[in-house]
């Protein structure tokens, strides 16, 4: 049974310091997916903007990860390690930061077109990207886990996309990954009772074809199992009294 953890709002507070750090390095990385860069070189600028900001990557080091980013360009559906792989015209790259500052964690991610997308390419980023603030908005302190979850796989599935079912969103805190798991799909009636202090990284894995996926030999990478296109959105949310609030944004 999982033990969810409630933070106080001091608490909060550091960790929308860490998750602001973490919208900004995304805004960066955003500027830099253009056709032409090395996904090793956005990795750099961002783990430098950290830095200066007095954070630390969360990634770097967790359980062995090699980088500070996780760089997913495609078919790969998360956990891109950043490399030498030039971005294309046409490409779509999933960009996932956490940073580490202050005893906190913060957590998000977003999916860029670099250049001019195919438009079921770009219909693929908006759906994911509504369908990540459909679970946010379905948040109320009360209300089960599973209202989350719900939302986001009802919205995919209206579109005719799939969600990626191997792998969840998850509670965050001093813990980059505490209790509880979110799923992005199942009942509404499912999971723990939402109460104030929960702080939460929602977060969409959203596939073109099949929801299925494997991962490469690199023990990292996620991608789809046929190929297609996958595109990855996420927020660091608190559950408050009046309902959720996003830390992970800018201002």
């Amino acid at each position: 049974m999982s033990t969810l953890v409630l933070k106080r709002p001091d608490e909060v507070e550091l960790i929308r310091e860490s998750a602001r750090i973490v919208a900004e390095a995304l805004d960066l990385a955003g500027s830099l997916a253009r056709p032409g860069m090395a996904t090793a070189e956005i990795d750099r600028q961002v783990k430098a903007h950290i830095e200066e900001r007095g954070g630390v990557p969360s990634f770097l080091g967790y359980h062995g990860y090699p980088a500070s980013t996780c760089i997913s360009v495609n078919e790969q559906v998360v956990h891109g390690i950043p490399n030498g792989r030039v971005l294309r015209e046409g490409d779509i790259v999933g960009v996932d930061i956490g940073v580490y500052r202050k005893g906190y964690h913060g957590d998000a991610a977003r999916t860029f077109a670099v250049g001019e997308v195919d438009p079921e390419a770009r219909r693929l980023l908006r759906v994911t990207e509504e369908a990540l603030l459909r679970g946010i908005e379905a948040i109320r302190p009360g209300g089960r886990l599973g209202l989350v979850s719900h939302a986001i796989q009802r919205h995919v599935e209206a579109e005719g996309f799939s969600v990626v079912r191997d792998l969840v969103g998850h509670g965050i805190g001093r813990k980059l990954h505490e209790d509880p798991q979110v799923p992005n799909f199942g009942p509404a009636e499912a999971g723990p009772v939402l109460r104030p202090g929960l702080v939460l990284a929602i977060e969409p894995m959203v596939n073109q074809g099949t929801w299925e996926v494997y991962t490469l030999e690199d023990r990292w990478t996620v991608v789809t199992k046929d190929g297609r296109l996958s595109a990855h959105f996420e927020h660091t949310v608190a559950v408050t009294e009046n309902g959720p609030e996003i830390l992970s944004r800018t201002a």
